[in-house]
């Protein structure tokens, strides 16, 4: 049975720049499946709409930053697995922190249980140039 999981972006300060649900169908999952889910979900919905902004997890290659996401050429599909690569790598940096219930998860390999009352925040942090 599926279990739908809330799941927010954040900015460092806590300010909530999205938020919507993602459905798991199993009650534990490692942190490399939860993003996996929410990359691939976040890219299938993107390349079945008519618009040209982008607002996941990573930046896809060749878009521009916007206010609210990116802009990807319209007729551009983004690749969910090169995202997913992607966002992996960034975690494994510390570009990428992970809060699921207000801790922290240090590994990919980490696993959550989930329940309807899981909550799961990510925030992307900006690399300071020169410090």
């Amino acid at each position: 049975m599926a279990t739908s999981i809330l799941i927010r972006d954040e900015t460092p300060s806590g300010t909530c720049l999205q938020e919507w649900s993602l459905e798991v169908l199993t009650e534990r999952i490692t942190v490399r499946e939860l993003i996996r889910s929410r990359v691939y979900q976040e890219v299938q919905d993107f390349n079945q709409q008519d618009s040209a902004e982008y607002h996941g997890l990573i930046q896809p290659r060749k878009s521009e930053v916007t206010a609210n996401g990116y802009r990807v050429s319209k007729s551009r599909q983004i690749d969910w697995q090169e995202q997913f690569t992607r966002a992996t790598e960034a975690f494994e940096r510390g570009q990428i922190l992970i809060l699921v219930n207000d801790a922290q998860v240090e590994s990919l390999d980490e696993e959550i249980t989930v329940s309807p009352q899981t909550q799961v925040s990510f925030l992307r942090l900006t690399m300071l140039v020169g410090g």
